[in-house]
């Protein structure tokens, strides 16, 4: 039972249900916005994962066959060893020169280039179809450069067959190890492209084949302008041959699409690839679903807040119904002043405060002067006037928020002044006669100076035993009014309390 007095005013009051209306939303979408970024993980967790796989599957696959072109090209630069090779029949010299390259897939041209770049050597005709090769980068390094190895050059277009090829080479040495020529395979980039178009990225997906020196080789989906352009200045690719190996999100230079890039440098070779899935594809299912749970989620936070806004308007409403009656109850009506109730409740809360901290409290009680003659000859109207007029008067001669002005019944006010001294509130009390003095009735022709009040004034202070009950203030300045009644009005007569008596004395009042 106890408990439920204590909830039940919690759970009336208008500012509860708007708080629990407003909480129980955010709950709502704080609990949903966990979900959907627990979701959002979820996707890019996959499509991390699935980057990863693709890139794999392709690296493997390149260098497995890139693996099988370099086979070949070394066995021929090992072939050409053979002794007698050079008197043998060319048949029999190309089946020894390039027995191992039969197996190798999408293999391109295949020469064999003297130390002056003609080809003496090439795995599709016998004789060698006619050419020289000596401007060609390829042909340039192994001339200037012993020991590199496997040389992988820039594209090139084949003058054989006008396809776009990328060059694999070594160098042959003579015995005395001066150069000797080159072997050269190439691989269509054909390739690439059929290899890269099996896999399904998105509409803003990529997959790229770069040299370390930032050269495109291939580009999914393809594009002929891709191929060949450099990007090694870019800060994209220099995280590619800083990192060697990683995953990271960016924004695409080339048409400024923000991407995922999973890469990989594919062994030891020179060559950089990347798949690049495209953040609005790997977000696009979560997007979807996130718009249609959000869309319910603040469908119904938009239907609580409505609700609780509504329930919580009708508590305000009765609420503020209350607290109307409540002041209507403490209120007087014609004049807008505290009544008495609230003048006594007021009255008596000072008293309590004064005797507890020791601070003075003065009460001026405030009547009409033969008030009764305006409303005999005047009529009502006008005396509410009067009254009305007093009220503002009043009201406008005291300035502390602390200060109480009241009417207490007919034509008596009464003014309340903590913290004043007799003579603070005899200050007061003139001030009260100035703008009385000042005070007109228009619609009845009463001019400034016809209506005067009467003001007694009683001034309380605690004495050294704070435990004493204070006099009565009300008590003495009633007496004291009646006092400047009976001395002529329109004026001011104050009275002050006799010291404290001792415990039983009887209380005297000396009016002065």
């Amino acid at each position: 039972m106890n408990v439920w007095r204590r909830v039940a005013p919690w759970l009336g009051s208008a500012r509860t249900w708007i708080v629990l209306g407003i909480l129980a939303p955010l709950g709502m979408v704080v609990t949903s916005g966990l979900m959907l970024a627990d979701l959002r993980r979820d996707a890019w967790t996959s499509a991390e994962q699935t980057s990863w796989n693709l890139l794999q599957v392709l690296e493997r696959d390149i260098a497995r066959n890139i693996e099988m072109y370099d086979l070949s090209i070394h066995a021929a630069v090992d072939n050409l060893k053979v002794p007698g090779l050079t008197e043998a029949d060319p048949r029999l010299r190309q089946l020894v020169l390039f027995d191992r390259a039969a197996t190798a897939r999408d293999m391109g041209v295949m020469l064999i280039l003297d130390e002056r770049g003609d080809a003496v050597g090439d795995i599709a005709a016998v004789p060698p179809r006619p050419g020289n090769y000596a401007d060609r980068e390829y042909f340039q390094v192994h001339r200037a450069s012993t020991g590199l190895g496997l040389h992988v050059g820039r594209p090139i277009v084949s003058r054989l067959n006008g396809e776009r090829m990328l060059p694999f080479s070594r160098r042959i040495d003579r015995p005395d190890g001066s150069f000797g020529g080159v072997v050269l395979g190439t691989v269509k980039l054909s390739y690439f492209a059929h290899l890269f178009s099996e896999i399904d990225l998105g509409p803003g997906g990529a997959i790229n084949l770069y040299l370390t020196d930032g050269t495109r080789l291939m580009r999914y989906p393809y594009v002929e302008a891709d191929l060949g352009a450099n990007i090694g200045q870019t800060a994209i690719f220099k995280r590619f041959l800083r990192e060697g190996r990683g995953n990271f999100v960016s924004t695409s230079v080339r048409d400024g699409v923000e991407r995922n890039y999973t890469f990989t440098r594919i062994g030891t070779l020179p060559l950089i690839l990347n798949v690049a899935l495209s953040t609005r594809d790997v977000e696009a299912e979560w997007a979807a679903k996130a718009t249609i749970i959000g869309g319910i989620v603040l469908a119904l936070c938009g239907l609580t807040i409505a609700l609780s806004l509504l329930f919580g308007r009708e508590l305000r409403r009765r609420e503020a119904l209350r607290a109307e009656m409540a002041a209507l109850s403490r209120t007087d009506t014609l004049t807008g002043l505290p009544n008495r109730r609230c003048f006594e409740d007021a009255l008596r809360r000072n008293l309590d405060a004064a005797r507890r901290d020791g601070h003075p409290l003065s009460l001026l009680i405030v009547d009409a002067d033969h008030f009764k003659r305006f409303n005999d000859r005047y009529g009502h109207p006008v005396g509410d006037a009067i009254l009305q007029g007093l009220a503002r008067c009043l009201a406008v001669s005291v300035h502390r928020p602390q200060d109480l002005v009241s009417r207490i019944g007919g034509e008596e006010f009464t003014l309340l002044l903590p913290e004043t001294d007799e003579a603070g509130a005899l200050r007061v009390a003139d001030t009260v006669h100035a703008e009385v003095a000042k005070l007109t009735v228009p619609s009845a022709g009463i001019g400034a100076g016809a209506v005067t009040v009467s003001i007694g004034l009683a001034a309380v202070r605690p004495g050294a035993d704070r435990s004493a009950p204070l006099p009565d203030p009300y008590r003495l300045a009633d007496g004291a009014l009646y006092e400047a009644k009976n001395g002529g009005r329109n004026q001011t007569r104050s009275v002050a309390p006799p010291p404290p008596p001792p415990r039983g004395a009887l209380q005297l009042v000396r009016v002065s």
